[in-house]
C-alpha cells in the first residue's frame, strides 16, 4: 500500500491545467513482438505476493511533463516524454456511423452481422507489435498521457472550433506524425493569414477504423437470435498497436458495448459477461477477464475504458464479480490465478487509507469523523475530459465555482458509470452544481467489501489464513458501515451520503437495490427497500434510474437501464421477494422486447415511464444520442429470458405459457463451491499472451487530500455510532473446500491495509485542524452501420457515460449475524453507450465515458 503525502493544504486539491501532465505514467517502452510464454497464471498466483507498486509520475506545479516512473519490477520506462511522444492504440471507440470520410482516410467497409465469428481465446501478436515496411517488428514507446496534454494547444483549438461532431472523435483521432513535430508545424502554420484549422486537421489526422453494424433483421428472427448474432458483431480481436493512437491495446479478444463505445469498458463488461455465460461462450468471457487483468498489471488499475484519457480514473470495481462469474465454470483456480490482480485492484482503491485523518479524504478514501473508513469516486486530473472537452469548459464557465473543482467532479461522475444523474447535482437539476467527490455512493461502498471477501477467499485457498481472516474482518466492518451510514430511515432506502455535510442526499435511485444484490442488507432493510421500490421506482416498463425527472440527464427518470433491472431482480430474489422480482423482469422484458419488435435492435437505455413503446427507446437525454448494440442490455436480457420463460413467451407472442420449469437463480450462484476440473486446470497452465507488465498506480505528487474543516459533522451524533464488529461479513464466502486449499501453496501476506478500527472518541468526531494531514511519505504515483468510416468536421455534439453492478446467490439472504462461511456477493454491471435505432445504422458520434 502506498503512503499518503506528508503535507497537504486543507480543502485544496491540486489544480492541473491542460498544459500539465496528467497523473498517469508518461511513457512506457513497449518492445515489439512481445509474445511470451510466461509461467502459468496458477504458478504466478502461488507466489502469493501482489504485484509490486512503483511510484507513478505525478503532476507538479513547475513542470509540464510527469517524471519517469520508478520501481523494482516492470519494463524500462523512458524519461518524461515531450508532447510528441508516440502513443500506442488500435481501433476506434465509436460504433455509430459518420459522415463521408475526410480526404486521405480509409474508405467505408461494411461488416455484416453474419460475418466471421470471434475465435475466442486464440491469441494473435499482441498489442505491442507494429510491423515496419520491411515486415520486421519495430519497437514503440506508448505515451500514456491524454491527447489534451500530448497535443497541448492544438487539441484545445480543435475542441473550441468544434471540428468534429462528437468531441470524443478528437481524442481518438490519430496524428500522422510525432505530436511534437505536429505541434511545431501547427504553431508555424496558424500564423499564416490563409490558415484553416479544419483543413490542417483533415491533412494530419486519421480517424480509427469504425466498426459499426449494418444489420437487417430476417422476418422470423426473434430477439434471442439477435443476441446470439450480435456477439460476433460486438467482438474485437486482440489489438495491434498503432503509433500515436490513444487506444490502450489489449492482448485478447473482447466485446465492446456497441454504438459509439467501441473500446472495452469496465463495468459494462460484467453485464455483457452475463450473456456470454448464458450462451456458454466461456472462452470469450475468460479472455475479457484476462484483458482486465492485463490492464491492472500494466497500469495498477482497470481504467474507465481502454484509452489513455481514461487512465486517471477507474469505474465501479466489478473485477472481483467477473472472477466470480468465471469461477462458475472454471472453479477455484480462477481465484488463485487472479489473486495478484485482485490485490492490486484493492490497493488502488484503498490508497492512502493508513494516513487519512478523521474528517479527511485522499483520492478514493474518506475517513469520517468517527473513524469509519469509506470510499468515494475520484479522478487524478482536474482538467476538462478529453472526450467531452468543449462541453466541460462550458459547464465550468456556468458554475461560478473554481474550474478545476468542477472538472474533477465531472470526471468523478464519469467514474460512477452514471454520467450523469441528479444524484451528483447539488441542486438536483443543474450539471454545473455537480459535487461527486463529496459523496459516498451506495454501489462503490458495496463493491469494496465484496472485493475484500474475494481476497479473503483467494488467500484461504492459498493457505494464508491470517490474510483471509483480516480481509473478512475488513469486509464486515464495511458492510456494517453501509447498513449504518448509507441507510436513510426517512426514505426507507439506501441513499448516497454527503460526507462534507454529514447527511444523506435524500435522492432515491435504483442504487438502493445494490446492497440486496450484494447480500449486504439486513432482512428488515431488504423488506423496506422492496416496498420503496414498488411504490416509488416501479413503472410500466421496469425501474426508473431515479425518481427525479426534468434534469435532462440520462440516468434519471424516465430512463431505465439494464444493470439496474438485473441487480434489482437478483437482489430481491436473494431476500425472498420473488413476486416483485418477477414483476420487474416481466415489465422490463416487455419494454425491451417490444421495442425490438418495432425496431429490430436492442438499445442502451429505455423510457420505462411512457405507456407507449417507441421504436427509438425514448428521448434518451444526456450528452449523446441513443446507442444501439447493446452489450449489457443483450447480456442481462438473455439471463432474464432464461430464468423467466413464461414471461418471455407471453411477450414474444409465442405459445401460451404452460408447464414451464420454475425460475432458477440468476448467475452466479455459488462460485466458491465450484471445483476446477482437469480441463480448467490445463487451460490456466497453458502459455498465455502477455504485455510487458507495468504495475503502476497513477498517483500525483501534489497532495490530493481534502480536509473539510467546519463543514464536517461537528459531533458524532450526526453519524450513527460505529457498530461493534460481528462474527463475520454478511456476504462472506463459504470456506474453501479442503481439497482445493490443500493443492495450493501458501501465499505471502497481502500488502498492508489499514485495520481501520473506527475511532469512537469525541475528539475523533471533531473536524480536523486545518494543518492536519497524513504524516507519511508521498504515495506513488438507432442502429449504426458496422463499417470502417471516418468523421468529417461537423457541428458539435455531446457525450456521456454510465455504469452498474452485481452479487452472489446463496438461497437465503446474508445478514449481519451470518457465520463467517456465509456466501459472498456477486458481480456487477457495466457501462453504457448510444446510437440510433434504424435497421441500417447511420448517425453521429457524441462524446461519452463509461
Amino acid at each position: 500500500m502506498l503512503p499518503a503525502p506528508t503535507s497537504v493544504t486543507p480543502d485544496a486539491a491540486p489544480q492541473a491545467t491542460p498544459a500539465q501532465a496528467p497523473a498517469t505514467p508518461a511513457a512506457q517502452t513497449v518492445p515489439a513482438g512481445n509474445v511470451t510464454t510466461p509461467p502459468s497464471p496458477a504458478t504466478t498466483a502461488d507466489q502469493g505476493a501482489p504485484p509490486q507498486q512503483a511510484t507513478a509520475p505525478a503532476t507538479t506545479p513547475d513542470t509540464n511533463t510527469p517524471p519517469a516512473s520508478t520501481g523494482t519490477s516492470g519494463p524500462a520506462i523512458t524519461p518524461p516524454a515531450p508532447a510528441g511522444m508516440p502513443a500506442a492504440g488500435g481501433s476506434d471507440h465509436a460504433d455509430a456511423a459518420s459522415p463521408p470520410p475526410a480526404p486521405g482516410t480509409e474508405p467505408v467497409q461494411t461488416v455484416h452481422k453474419d460475418g466471421p465469428a470471434s475465435t475466442g481465446s486464440s491469441p494473435v501478436p499482441p498489442a505491442d507489435a507494429l510491423m515496419s515496411d520491411a515486415g520486421a517488428p519495430a519497437a514503440l514507446v506508448q505515451d500514456l498521457r491524454p491527447p489534451s496534454v500530448v497535443l497541448d494547444g492544438l487539441f484545445q483549438a480543435i475542441g473550441e472550433a468544434h471540428i468534429y461532431t462528437d468531441a470524443k472523435t478528437a481524442a481518438d483521432a490519430i496524428p500522422d506524425e510525432a505530436p511534437a513535430d505536429l505541434l511545431a508545424e501547427y504553431n508555424v502554420a496558424k500564423q499564416r493569414p490563409d490558415f484553416s484549422l479544419k483543413d490542417f486537421v483533415a491533412r494530419h489526422f486519421t480517424l480509427p477504423e469504425r466498426k459499426t453494424v449494418s444489420y437487417q433483421r430476417t422476418p422470423d428472427e426473434n430477439v434471442r437470435d439477435y443476441i446470439n448474432g450480435m456477439w460476433e458483431v460486438l467482438s474485437r480481436p486482440p489489438d495491434m498497436q498503432v503509433a500515436y493512437s490513444s487506444q490502450l491495446p489489449l492482448p485478447y479478444t473482447y466485446v465492446v458495448p456497441g454504438g459509439r463505445f467501441s473500446e472495452l469498458y469496465y463495468w459494462d463488461s460484467y453485464f455483457t459477461m452475463i450473456g456470454l455465460y448464458e450462451n456458454q461462450k466461456i472462452d470469450l468471457m475468460r479472455d475479457m477477464v484476462r484483458d482486465m487483468a492485463s490492464m491492472i498489471d500494466r497500469y495498477g488499475h482497470i481504467p474507465n475504458g481502454s484509452r489513455t484519457y481514461y487512465l486517471s480514473r477507474s469505474q465501479v470495481p466489478f473485477f472481483s464479480l467477473m472472477v466470480d462469474l468465471l469461477a462458475m465454470h472454471d472453479g477455484q483456480v480462477a481465484y488463485t490465478t487472479f489473486l495478484p490482480e485482485l490485490q492490486a485492484e484493492y490497493d488502488y482503491w484503498m490508497d492512502g487509507q493508513d494516513s487519512v485523518p478523521p474528517g479527511g479524504a485522499y483520492r478514493h478514501v474518506v475517513r469520517l469523523p468517527d473513524g469509519t473508513l469509506m470510499n468515494r469516486h475520484w479522478d487524478d486530473l482536474d482538467t476538462p475530459r478529453d472526450e467531452s472537452y468543449p462541453q466541460d469548459i462550458a459547464t465550468a464557465a456556468q458554475s461560478g465555482r473554481p474550474k478545476g473543482e468542477v472538472y474533477r467532479d465531472l470526471r468523478a461522475g464519469s467514474e460512477t458509470g452514471w454520467d450523469f444523474s441528479s444524484r451528483w447535482l447539488a441542486d438536483g437539476h443543474t450539471l454545473s452544481t455537480i459535487h461527486t467527490t463529496d459523496l459516498l455512493t451506495v454501489e462503490l461502498n458495496c463493491m469494496i467489501p465484496h472485493l475484500e471477501q474475494t481476497l479473503a477467499h483467494a488467500y484461504d485457498l492459498k493457505g494464508n489464513k491470517d490474510a483471509a481472516a483480516r480481509y473478512n474482518r475488513l469486509a464486515q466492518e464495511r458492510i456494517d458501515a453501509v447498513q449504518r451510514i448509507l441507510w436513510d430511515e426517512r426514505r426507507a432506502a439506501f441513499i448516497d451520503y454527503d460526507w462534507k455535510k454529514g447527511e444523506s442526499t435524500s435522492i432515491l435511485s435504483g442504487a438502493t437495490v445494490v446492497p440486496l444484490f450484494m447480500q449486504m442488507a439486513t432482512p428488515e432493510q431488504a423488506k423496506a427497500v422492496s416496498e420503496t421500490v414498488r411504490k416509488n421506482l416501479l413503472k410500466v416498463g421496469g425501474l426508473i434510474a431515479t425518481e427525479r425527472s426534468g434534469s435532462g440527464q440520462q440516468w434519471d427518470s424516465p430512463n431505465g437501464w439494464a444493470p439496474l433491472q438485473w441487480m434489482a431482480v437478483k437482489g430481491l430474489n436473494q431476500y425472498g421477494y420473488d413476486e416483485l422480482a418477477s414483476d420487474i423482469a416481466a415489465r422490463w422484458m416487455g419494454r425491451v422486447i417490444g421495442t425490438y419488435e418495432k425496431s429490430g435492435v436492442l438499445l442502451e437505455k429505455y423510457d420505462v415511464v411512457n405507456p407507449f413503446i417507441s421504436p427509438k427507446g425514448g428521448k434518451g437525454g444526456g450528452e449523446y444520442p441513443m446507442q444501439i448494440g447493446f452489450g449489457w442490455t443483450n447480456g442481462t436480457l438473455l439471463g432474464l429470458m432464461n430464468r423467466y420463460p413464461q414471461n418471455t413467451r407471453v411477450v414474444l407472442d409465442r405459445n401460451p405459457a404452460a408447464d414451464q420449469p420454475s425460475p432458477q437463480p440468476l448467475p452466479p450462484m455459488n462460485p466458491y463451491g465450484v471445483q476446477s476440473d482437469n480441463d480448467a486446470l490445463s487451460r490456466y497452465s497453458q502459455p498465455t499472451v502477455t504485455l510487458t507488465p507495468r504495475p503502476v498506480a497513477p498517483t500525483p505528487i501534489l497532495p490530493q487530500m481534502s480536509t473539510v474543516g467546519a463543514s464536517a459533522p461537528s459531533s458524532a451524533t450526526q453519524i450513527p455510532p460505529a457498530a461493534p464488529a460481528v462474527n463475520a461479513p454478511s456476504g462472506t464466502p463459504p470456506a474453501a473446500p479442503a481439497a482445493a486449499a490443500s493443492t495450493e501453496q501458501h501465499a505471502d501476506t497481502p500488502s498492508p491495509a489499514a485495520d481501520g478500527q473506527p475511532a469512537q472518541s469525541a475528539q475523533a468526531a471533531q473536524p480536523p485542524a486545518a494543518d492536519h494531514a497524513p504524516a507519511t511519505e508521498t504515495p506513488p504515483a438507432p442502429a449504426s452501420v458496422e463499417t470502417k468510416s471516418t468523421e468529417t468536421p461537423a457541428p458539435p455534439a455531446t457525450g456521456g457515460t454510465q455504469g452498474v453492478s452485481e452479487a452472489h446467490d446463496s438461497g437465503t439472504p446474508a445478514t449481519k449475524d451470518a457465520p463467517a462461511t456465509a456466501q459472498p456477493a456477486q458481480p456487477a454491471p457495466a457501462d453504457t453507450h448510444a446510437g440510433s435505432t434504424d435497421k441500417t445504422v447511420t448517425g453521429e458520434n457524441p462524446p461519452a465515458t463509461h
